[in-house]
């Protein structure tokens, strides 16, 4: 962890919570399993110092999370009649991505603590936090206890092993750490079922994600002399196949796979008129995706990142793949 990354620390942060009555937690959209297991771990832990806690996400939990004990304390806005003194936002590299109504609600905390594990993050808030070295929020979250000594609830121990696995793809990303197994072992001795939980994670896919899949493979497009992987989902077979958001999330993983594949690329159109860009690299030295999505306005790491630029579709994948052929080495 840099310290130059933060403007406080863990004591720092457990100040300004111990001096709060009513806390709001927050996440980015369309949150994935770091995100929410980040919100459920954490939010356990202050309803059980009695707290009043509320954990809102502008999307609300996705259905394929609904497992987590926790899943149902997270709220969508907008939220009458509680007014927050201190706001923490967790697995979000920049302000906007709470999402509109969500950034209203941090807007009217005394107080906004910025919890991330994202390089890209811009360091917003009266107080961050952020480490890049961590794979996962979940991992800061659970240090963030440690600190503490404080007893990990059911609740929170499960759903910080479901953030840690989520964003370390099962323990297998190369950001993984020693630091990260470790974790991962305390937290099944404290009784978290592994094969249960991951079960439920990477093997519970609706039928809809295969009817995808099958729509997916016939546009896969390889490019750049067998370098490159996209495809691309429009909003005609989104509507046709009635998909939820989270029927298309981490799909990229799949054609990254491909033996010659060094960056793969998931285009999404969005109702707003933005394309959604899911894109990741098998190595950071041929291809930091981080850099390539921050050029079209958006951030993440160096093997797995996104952007949101607005246009039309085609013209957005041109444009996109275009500038991966430049810069890829």
């Amino acid at each position: 962890m840099n310290a130059e990354l933060n403007n406080c620390c863990f004591d720092e942060i457990w100040q300004r919570i111990n001096d709060a009555s009513k806390i709001v937690l927050l996440s980015h959209v369309r949150p994935d399993g770091d995100a929410i297991g980040s919100q459920i771990a954490l939010g356990s832990i202050l309803e059980s110092m009695d707290k009043k806690v509320i954990l809102v996400n502008e999307d609300g939990c996705p259905e394929n999370l609904n497992f987590l004990s926790g899943s149902k304390k997270i709220q969508k806005p907008p939220i009458d009649d509680f007014d927050a003194d201190l706001c923490i936002t967790l697995d979000t590299a920049n302000f906007e991505r709470v999402g509109s109504l969500c950034s209203r609600i941090a807007n009217k905390s005394e107080i906004v603590i910025n919890i991330d594990h994202h390089v890209t993050n811009e360091k917003y808030g009266n107080l961050y936090y952020i480490d890049p070295i961590a794979p996962a929020t979940a991992q800061i979250v659970y240090e963030l206890l440690n600190s503490q000594q404080i007893e990990i609830t059911e609740e929170s121990r499960d759903a910080i092993f479901v953030g840690l696995s989520t964003d370390t793809g099962g323990f297998r990303y190369p950001s993984t750490s020693s630091r990260s197994f470790a974790i991962g072992a305390d937290l099944i001795k404290r009784g978290a079922n592994c094969g249960e939980l991951s079960s439920k994670l990477y093997e519970s896919y609706s039928l809809k994600r295969i009817e995808l899949l099958k729509e997916l493979l016939n546009n896969l497009k390889i490019s750049s002399s067998g370098r490159v992987a996209s495809w691309v989902l429009d909003m005609k077979t989104k509507i046709r196949l009635s998909l939820k958001p989270e029927d298309s999330e981490n799909l990229t993983d799949l054609i990254r796979g491909v033996k010659t594949v060094d960056v793969a690329v998931f285009f999404e159109e969005l109702k707003s008129g933005h394309i959604r860009v899911s894109m990741r690299s098998k190595n950071a030295k041929i291809a930091d995706v981080s850099k390539i999505c921050a050029y079209f306005g958006g951030g993440g790491h160096p093997l797995a990142s996104g952007a949101k630029p607005k246009g039309e579709l085609l013209e957005v994948v041109d444009d996109v793949l275009s500038y991966i052929d430049s810069t890829i080495i």
